[in-house]
């Protein structure tokens, strides 16, 4: 280790050990190991609150080296917990870019690593599945703290207040001059924002906590369920606000409020060995035969075994044959497991949003018909 570089450690629940170089802020971070396959956009991964506490390991091997620019975050601030990376781009390029990665991570008060062999990593992940890590950055000279220190952190379980913690505290508008659609925001990105207000959609945006008559109060026109982080099943109360929502309003469930939509209609969810990551994932549309390259970021997924008959798979994974899409056979209300608004990856699936408003306009007009979908 040259004179004043910074050493870095991180620690796998199993034992296994990486040492490197410490990059971001000197600080001590505890969450999943994961890993991502995008070979860009790495600022809007790493501001998706579906990231919340999350080591982010990226399998390209060089990070950084476009810089950070204005208008690309997902959220506030960056809510993985912290970063692994084969090499940080020291001095990037592109005419936006206002800093490096590093100063963007201290900026932000989160660890990096750099210099480990991430694909001996990924390897372990892919085979072992995820797992608890404890990462270290320290500062110029410091010295690392033994393996016992780590452990201690290592020990204490992991919160699993997730959405909690990314929530929106109030509701808030974001006015428009078409349809009127409540976002619950179970940890969403701003990128689905975009994707609303580029279809002149009248935005009400609500915590995830809200129950279902205040949702109602607000008349939409239509609902949609945002992506977020963790395991649905640890917030058992969205599920029943969706199940009183069923018929009552179309609805529109994106990577968590997806999974939120099954367990609310009688399906289950599953932890993945290691989950979908990065924005270049195949997933196949069941009624056109199209293949779609999406934008993922999930470690659960909807059980097709002992699904609902009342829901009808519509999207498969390519890579593995997991369930990415669902709707209801019955009512206004369907679900995909990827992110349609991208941010970063390709954009092959933003046609869902017109989709979407496609079946608002179908069961508005049921309604005037006199055919009660609720």
């Amino acid at each position: 280790m040259k004179h004043g570089e910074r050493r870095a450690y991180l620690l796998l629940e199993d034992g296994t050990a990486f040492e490197g170089k410490g990059f971001g802020a000197a600080a001590v971070s505890v969450g999943e190991v994961v890993f991502t396959t995008g070979m860009t956009g790495y600022q809007e991964t790493l501001t998706d609150p579906s990231y919340y506490r999350q080591i982010v390991t990226f399998t390209y091997p060089l990070v950084g080296n476009y810089g950070l620019a204005p208008g690309v975050d997902q959220s506030w601030q960056v809510r993985a917990f912290g970063v692994v990376v084969r090499e940080a781009a020291p001095t990037p390029s592109h005419r936006r870019s206002v800093e490096t990665l590093d100063e963007y991570l201290r900026r932000h008060g989160v660890p990096g690593i750099e210099g480990i062999d991430t694909r001996s990593l990924v390897r372990h992940i892919r085979r072992e599945g995820t797992m608890k890590g404890a990462l270290v950055s320290t500062g110029p000279g410091e010295g690392l703290p033994d393996k016992a220190a780590l452990w201690a952190h290592l020990e204490q379980p992991i919160p699993r207040d997730h959405v909690a913690q990314v929530t929106a505290r109030a509701p808030y508008r974001m006015p428009g001059q078409g349809k009127r659609v409540v976002l619950v925001d179970y940890g969403l990105k701003h990128g689905m924002l975009e994707s609303l207000r580029h279809r002149n959609c009248d935005i009400y945006v609500v915590p995830a906590w809200t129950p279902a008559s205040e949702i109602l109060a607000l008349r939409p026109q239509g609902v949609v369920l945002s992506n977020g982080p963790g395991d649905p099943q640890d917030i058992p109360e969205a599920a029943e606000t969706v199940r009183e929502l069923l018929g009552r309003v179309p609805l529109f469930g994106i990577c968590l409020g997806h999974q939120v939509f099954a367990l609310a209609c009688g399906g289950r969810t599953e932890k993945m060995s290691f989950g979908h990551r990065g924005c270049n994932h195949p997933v196949k549309d069941l009624t056109t035969g199209r293949v779609m390259i999406t934008s993922q970021n999930h470690g659960y997924v909807v059980s097709r075994e002992g699904l609902p008959e009342d829901l009808e798979v519509t999207h498969l994974n390519q890579n593995d044959g997991t369930v990415e899409g669902l709707r209801h056979r019955h009512l206004p209300a369907f679900s995909v497991q990827f992110h349609p608004e991208a941010r970063p990856g390709p954009d092959d699936a933003a046609e869902l949003f017109d989709r979407f408003l496609e079946e608002i306009d179908n069961a508005e007009a049921g309604v005037e018909e006199g055919r009660v979908y609720a």
